[in-house]
């Protein structure tokens, strides 16, 4: 489906005729977590019945978020735990697919070791299960350099990649022992989770600075090494991610494929980009307001091609 979709509007959401014709085309959904099934560690209404409702229509359900803090069986505890009945193998986090992209590409024969920025235990849970050493990530959270007594920083010449996602405990210690590996380790590779600039981390409506933050910092100091920034981005809107859901899904059409999320330049842009239909809801990150730019404007990678207020709206008003 083309973005000319997004025509179908009115009042900034999609009549429910065009809706009900994206459904009768998709086989398969790809929701987005954050702001869309939940905000923080509560449920969006509708969230369980819209997707109860679909996986009746004999609808493939999964969820792809680009936050790397939970590994998959992180993320599935969190959905039970919100009474939501989800397999392990319907969820795509960053940190699945940055031990995937590792994983898939035999780093482990390399015997090198992996550095993580992240706040989170997701990727390290994840590196685990592919059996790639890893240090840092939570473990580093209280290690600090002190701007009045500056000492060398020891780093592991045998670290082959530095992960890096959001970490509400980033500092200069992590930021040091980042680029010192990535500068100074020969072909040591520098992977980002994703290149969010900032999403919610509780239920109100504040946004939080996300792995954008962290990524950014990192390749600030890596210019030399790195001059066009990280190796390989895994997350939202990247291509290897969208492989990576092929694969594991044995999904392969893509023009029945829906992606839902709260976001232009992640979820939108994944979905444009990669063949996908791509349906915006408004209860996360994009207000009414930023999606009528995007409409506006000549970037047509961020205009959605459907929009709504938020799941619920999927399956409310039925014809």
């Amino acid at each position: 489906m083309s973005v000319q979709a997004a025509k179908k509007i009115s009042g900034n959401t999609s009549t429910r005729s065009s809706i009900d014709t994206l459904l009768k085309n998709v086989d398969a959904f790809l929701f987005d977590c954050d702001g869309v099934i939940w905000k923080g560690n509560d449920l969006i209404p509708g969230a369980i019945s819209s997707i109860e409702w679909l996986e009746k229509q004999n609808k493939k359900i999964y969820f792809v978020t680009n936050n790397s803090a939970k590994s998959r069986s992180g993320y599935l505890k969190k959905f039970t735990e919100l009474g939501m009945n989800v397999k392990s193998n319907q969820i795509f986090s960053t940190a699945y697919a940055s031990a995937q992209y590792l994983h898939i590409n035999d780093f482990q024969k390399t015997g090198k070791s992996v550095y993580v920025i992240s706040h989170g235990d997701g990727i390290g849970e994840e590196l685990d299960l592919v059996n790639i050493s890893h240090h840092g990530g939570v473990k580093d959270a209280n290690k600090t350099i002190d701007i009045n007594n500056v000492v060398r920083v020891n780093h592991d010449e045998n670290v082959g990649a530095v992960i890096v996602g959001t970490d509400m405990n980033f500092n200069y210690y992590k930021l040091q022992y980042a680029q010192l590996c990535v500068n100074n380790n020969p072909d040591c590779m520098f992977i980002a989770t994703n290149r969010d600039a900032a999403s919610h981390a509780s239920s109100d409506d504040q946004l939080y600075a996300a792995a954008g933050a962290m990524v950014g910092a990192v390749a600030g100091c890596t210019t030399d090494t790195k001059p066009n920034g990280p190796d390989i981005m895994c997350g939202k809107p990247s291509k290897f991610l969208v492989d990576l859901i092929l694969r594991d899904s044995g999904l392969d059409d893509r023009s029945r494929i829906c992606m839902v999320g709260d976001r232009l330049d992640t979820d939108i842009a994944f979905g444009n980009t990669h063949g996908l239909s791509s349906l915006l809801v408004y209860s996360g990150v994009t207000t009414p307001e930023m999606a009528e730019c995007a409409m506006n404007g000549d970037d047509n990678i961020r205009k959605p091609q459907y929009v709504l207020q938020s799941i619920q709206d999927l399956i409310s008003n039925m014809e």
